[in-house]
C-alpha cells in the first residue's frame, strides 16, 4: 500500500508497515507535511497561538493533532485556539485529544476551540463536549473571549 497525499506542493507517504513519514509539530507559521487527509497551520496571534486544523481528524490522524496541540501549549500562550472549520471529520478518537489537552491546559492555558456545522460542533454537542469546552464559532470570537 502506497498513499501519498499532498499539502503545500509536500507529500507525506504511508509505507506498506503503515509507517508515516512525517513530523507531527512544524514552527509557529508553517505548515507541516501531514499524515493523509489532516494538515495543522500554526499561527501566533500576540499572546494567543491559533492552530489551522483542516481534514479528516480520525483513528489515524488523531495523535498528530495531539501531538501538535501539546506542541503548542509547550510554547505557554495565553490563550490557545483550535480551529475547526475547515475539518470535514470528527471521530471521537479526535474528541477525545481534544478533551485530554483541554483538561492539560486547565489553569494555564485558556484553551478554546473554533467549530461550527454537522461535522465538528453536533459531535461535540452530542457528547457533552459543548457543557465543558469553551466552544466558539468564529475564530474572532475565540481571540476576543475572555
Amino acid at each position: 500500500m502506497h498513499i501519498e497525499a499532498s499539502a503545500d506542493a509536500s507529500a507525506c507517504d504511508i509505507r506498506d508497515d503503515g509507517v508515516v513519514s512525517s513530523e507531527p509539530f512544524q514552527e509557529a507559521g508553517q505548515s507541516q507535511p501531514d499524515a493523509p487527509g489532516l494538515s495543522v497551520l500554526v499561527e501566533p496571534h500576540g499572546e494567543a497561538v491559533v492552530l489551522n486544523v483542516a481534514g479528516e481528524i480520525d483513528l489515524a490522524t488523531a495523535p498528530q493533532l495531539g501531538e501538535s496541540i501539546n506542541a503548542a501549549m509547550e510554547q505557554r500562550p495565553g490563550t490557545l485556539v483550535v480551529d475547526l472549520s475547515h475539518v470535514d471529520f470528527l471521530a471521537s478518537a479526535g474528541m477525545a485529544v481534544l478533551i485530554g489537552c483541554h483538561q492539560q491546559a486547565k489553569g494555564n492555558i485558556r484553551f478554546r476551540i473554533v467549530a461550527t456545522g454537522s461535522a465538528t460542533f453536533r459531535p461535540m454537542e452530542l457528547t457533552g463536549m459543548t457543557e465543558e469546552i469553551s466552544i466558539y464559532p468564529t475564530r474572532d470570537e475565540a481571540l476576543a473571549a475572555d
